[in-house]
């Protein structure tokens, strides 16, 4: 199953479902990260982690741990 750091930067890809349970699940739903909510990755720092995602009209830096949380869908 794909995770949102296997998303290539530009590409629209679509959450599937989150990983977690507790309070990193409650501040991912309330950042916007539902399940079939479209997202892209714009933004990779230098360092390579975090990474900044478009969500529901927002840009929102993710880390890599928690971004492998996160199962997507996308067609390359």
């Amino acid at each position: 199953m794909k995770t949102l750091n296997d998303l290539p930067l530009n590409t629209k890809g679509y959450i599937q479902k989150l990983n977690c349970t507790g309070n990193i699940r409650r501040r991912l739903l309330d950042l916007g990260f539902v399940e079939g909510s479209p997202i892209t990755p714009i933004l990779i720092s230098p360092s390579k982690d975090p990474r900044a995602f478009s969500i529901r009209g927002t840009l929102i830096a993710i880390r890599k741990e928690d971004a492998n949380l996160i199962n997507i869908t996308f067609h390359p």
